[in-house]
């Protein structure tokens, strides 16, 4: 079909001086490095696995590029007509929507799961023309950011019960899972007895054919899974996303607050009875103070102010003048009373004679 071609770009570069990578060589290689990617158990966001990831879809994006250019598969072509040795690049696309979705970065997690929706999606495609398998076509998504109708019809919390049509409509989805997932097992188990023939290179053409069409309708299988997969995580995304330019949106702005108010029976019942409680204050402290000074009627006003020393000073110097007076007017009587009483209080004790109403 496009052998000619094909061997052209196997040739030397006689332009540049070196060898032109081959096609069959370069998507070797990156199915090569998925394989070890998709079996590593390194950390997905690791350095060493990024690194491989992103070369892998390098070589692959290179082999699709160059089978474009060659023309190896046409819409008027049967599954018949295609070469042996090119049926395997059939996978470049489902290869490549797999290893980006192994790329990491939670900001651009959006733009990584529609690449790879859209990598899927056209290698369901090429096998929906080829009639590879028997299977039901996804569904095309609009890939621009949600709009306002749609994130008004967002899924929430309080997102009622499905309908009998949505249950029917998850039961046949759940249905054909399993039925895919029995298909994947069985493929599986007969990929292994035919790689081996492949690997030893003892497979005939009969034999390697059968191995690049089982590849093909296993990947078929996966690239289903994680189509559905992924337009259940564009959703959750997309709401996400929502809810971040809401939360970026300015705060009202904030309203004085509300005066408090009294619910009552009645307006009768509040006239008569009153509340049932202490009314509210009307005004502060500080309020109050303000009115009462505002009209000079504290009590405070027009009176100075003396200092706590000079009270101090005074009541002294006023006990002072007391115990004078009291000394000048002693006279013989009085001193004559006070000895007596100094006396008596010598020969009685404390509280003697004080029996009034005892009995």
């Amino acid at each position: 079909m496009a052998e000619c071609e094909r061997s052209g770009c196997e040739k030397h570069d006689s332009h540049s001086g070196a060898e032109a990578p081959k096609l069959s060589d370069l998507f070797d290689r990156g199915w090569k490095i998925f394989d070890e990617v998709d079996s590593t158990n390194d950390p997905l966001a690791s350095n060493s696995v990024q690194v491989r990831v992103k070369r892998a879809i390098s070589l692959l994006e290179e082999t699709s590029r160059m089978a474009s250019q060659l023309d190896l598969f046409s819409p008027n072509e049967e599954l018949e007509e295609i070469a042996t040795a090119d049926l395997k690049y059939l996978l470049s696309p489902a290869l490549l929507g797999a290893l980006t979705m192994k790329l990491t970065g939670r900001d651009k997690r959006l733009e990584i799961v529609q690449t790879a929706r859209a990598y899927f999606m056209d290698f369901l495609k090429r096998c929906k023309v080829y009639n590879i398998s028997q299977f039901h076509l996804p569904e095309s998504v609009n890939e621009s950011p949600i709009s306002d109708e749609a994130a008004k019809n967002a899924p929430s919390a309080c997102t009622p019960m499905p309908s009998t049509s949505n249950l029917v409509a998850m039961a046949a989805q759940r249905q054909a899972k399993i039925e895919r997932y029995s298909q994947k097992k069985e493929l599986e188990a007969r990929l292994l007895d035919v790689r081996r023939s492949v690997e030893s290179g003892q497979a005939d053409d009969e034999t390697s054919r059968d191995f690049y069409l089982l590849n093909v309708r296993k990947w078929v299988i996966l690239c289903l899974d994680e189509v559905q997969s992924i337009d259940q995580e564009m959703e959750i995304l997309k709401s996400m996303d929502q809810m971040q330019l809401g939360a970026a949106q300015p705060a009202r702005l904030s309203r004085p607050p509300m005066k408090p108010f009294i619910l009552t029976k009645d307006a009768m019942q509040a006239q008569v009875f009153g509340a049932g409680y202490p009314s509210l204050p009307t005004m502060t402290v500080d309020d109050w103070y303000d009115q009462h000074k505002k009209h000079g009627v504290l009590p405070d006003q027009g009176v100075p102010r003396r200092g706590a020393a000079e009270d101090d000073t005074d009541a002294k110097e006023r006990e002072e003048e007391e115990k004078e007076k009291q000394t000048e007017n002693d006279d013989d009587e009085s001193l004559m009373k006070a000895r007596k009483w100094d006396e008596w209080k010598d020969d009685h004790r404390r509280g003697y004679g004080n029996r009034h109403n005892m009995g």
